[in-house]
Parts: C-alpha cells; structure tokens; sequence
C-alpha cells in the first residue's frame, strides 16, 4: 500500500505552490470537501510526512550574499553529538548532514560576506574542539531547489 494516495498528491501540490493557502481553496481547487483537507493535512502531519509550512527565505535579499559547503573531519566520529550541538549554535549553520567518504559532516553555511565567512570557519567552527579540518567550496549560485517529485 502507497503511504500517499492521489489526494494526499494534490494536497501536497497545492501547498507546494503556496503555502498559505486556505484550505478551503485547496478543497475548491480539488472539487473535495473542506472536511477531507482538513483531515489529510493533520495525517499528514502526524504521520511526519509533512514536517512545517514556513517561508523560504531568499538570503541574497535580506544580505547574505555568500555560502559555502563545508566538510567537516573530525579527530573521532564518537564526538560527533557534541560537535554536532556546538555547529547548532551557529545561526549561519542552515544544514548540517552526516556523509560517508572524506567527511563526517557536510554544511550549508551562509554568509554576508567574505569576511563574515572567514569568521564562522576560523574563529567558530575550527575553536570547537574535536574538529580536525574544514574543507570548503564556494556556492557561486542555486541552478535549483526543490522537494523531491510526488
């Protein structure tokens, strides 16, 4: 059994396009009552597949002009939840994932400048101990982002 049905599709699409939308416009939209959205949106937020509705903010717009993905290698990966909680304390920090290859941790750092950038990596990230190398590479641009396809 499918975990999401045409209507939980629909759903997702029409908030996909805005989230905002009331969701008697959705239910208008899908020729389905308001009652039904009502419910598959809840589902959906119970089940975890809808995790939050909030806005995406353009960071170029409000000053942030730089970012970087940053890899992370640390001196042993057991310190990881420590390391992990001291990276949480960087508002700059917007993703942090665990990878395999050459890194532990992989991040999105966002920046408002070159010099901002430097500051996070040498005088935030490198101070926390355990961390035993960064390894950096300019964002130049997004081609795209998405969620993935339903």
């Amino acid at each position: 059994m499918d975990i999401l049905d045409e209507f939980d599709v629909n759903i997702i699409k029409e908030l996909e396009k805005d989230g905002r939308i009331a969701f008697s416009t959705i239910a208008t939209n899908l020729k389905i009552s308001n009652t039904m959205v009502h419910q598959r949106i809840n589902r959906l937020f119970e089940q975890g597949i809808i995790t939050g509705i909030k806005p995406i903010l353009n960071e170029k717009q409000i000053g942030y002009d730089w970012a970087s993905f940053t890899g992370i290698t640390l001196n042993k990966d057991s310190d990881s939840e420590r390391i992990i909680a001291a990276l949480k304390e960087i508002p700059e920090i917007t993703e942090c994932y665990f990878v395999t290859g050459s890194f532990t941790l992989y991040l999105k750092i966002t920046a408002k400048n070159h010099e901002h950038m430097r500051k996070i990596l040498y005088e935030k990230i490198d101070n926390i101990p355990g961390i035993a190398k960064t390894d950096s590479m300019v964002e130049l641009g997004c081609a795209f982002k998405r969620n993935i396809s339903l």
